[in-house]
């Protein structure tokens, strides 16, 4: 019984998203054959009204099929020709749908770090690229004392991206804890946080140093799913009853824009420390959240 619900909302899934590429990828063609900043920053709201229309519908469609609840809490006013630096705990793909039903319109189009890998996914992999998702190497600690040069190359990729999104509004999402929450991976961690990974620092330092004054405001979210943490099938299975998020507002300490997170070991420490304070705050909130009783 359960495939006869998935399939079809799949269907429309899998229509949307071709329904919405296909003047994405035809836009997408005129900026890159006609590489003039005039025609680029035509370009860039009709890629951005796309991709928000595409994330709408899918929203709404979730609003249909499922009796999924929405608890949000956060401030009234953000903007959607704003600079965001987004951050939040990530447990499941869902957090991304999550995160796009809560900001479509009310802030810029948010643009994800994506692995290398996934530009081969078919249609959206090109659809990302279009829109200027930065891709990453994402390499290991490891991997990168072998060959310094790895760091390097995804320094360079997050600073170019960055110098892009400097002239349009953009929302930098990030998922600090670098990989999905499992209890396998706290335990291997020996993670200081009940509810959460170790934070990691380096990317979202280089995202400062790279737009610096730029960015306005960071916005720090917290999702919990009171029933456990859910996989796409579940969402669109029905089975994921709520799911709560919180949203708090930050300035950005004047203090942390434009250090060398790298070479400057006393910069990394306090960067650490701001990070480590705003991840203690989240185990904080995420156990308060937990703790609520259900809306229904």
């Amino acid at each position: 019984m359960t495939w006869l619900r998935v399939a079809p909302i799949l269907l429309l899934i899998a229509l949307n998203t071709l329904a919405h590429c296909l003047p994405l990828f035809a836009v997408a063609l005129v900026k890159a054959l006609l590489p003039f900043e005039r025609v680029r920053l035509a370009c860039n709201p009709l890629l951005t009204g796309v991709a928000e229309s595409w994330i709408g519908v899918n929203s709404t469609m979730i609003g249909w099929f499922t009796r999924t609840r929405f608890g949000i809490e956060g401030p009234a006013a953000l903007q959607r020709d704003g600079h965001y630096l987004v951050l939040a705990n990530h447990q499941s793909w869902v957090d991304i749908l999550v995160l796009q039903k809560v900001f479509n319109r009310r802030v810029p189009l948010l643009r994800f770090f994506l692995k290398r890998v996934l530009f081969w996914v078919p249609v959206l992999g090109l659809a990302w690229w279009a829109l200027d998702f930065p891709f990453m190497g994402r390499y290991t600690r490891e991997q990168i004392a072998k060959n310094p040069e790895l760091g390097r190359r995804d320094r360079d990729a997050t600073r170019k991206a960055c110098e892009k999104f400097q002239n349009i509004p953009v929302a930098v999402m990030n998922f600090v804890e670098g990989t999905r929450f499992t209890a396998a991976k706290h335990a291997a961690q020996s993670s200081p946080f009940r509810h959460l990974l170790k934070p990691k620092s380096g990317g979202v330092a280089f995202v400062l140093d790279a737009m610096g004054k730029g960015l306005h405001a960071l916005l720090d979210v917290t999702i919990v799913y009171p029933n456990g943490s859910p996989s796409m099938m579940d969402l669109i299975g029905n089975r994921v009853p709520e799911v709560r998020v919180l949203i708090r507002q930050h300035p950005i300490p004047a203090e942390l824009i434009g250090g060398n997170y790298q070479d400057d070991e006393a910069f990394r420490a306090r960067f650490q420390q701001w990070m480590n304070a705003l991840w203690q705050q989240k185990d904080a909130d995420i156990g308060a959240m937990l703790a609520k009783p259900g809306s229904g």
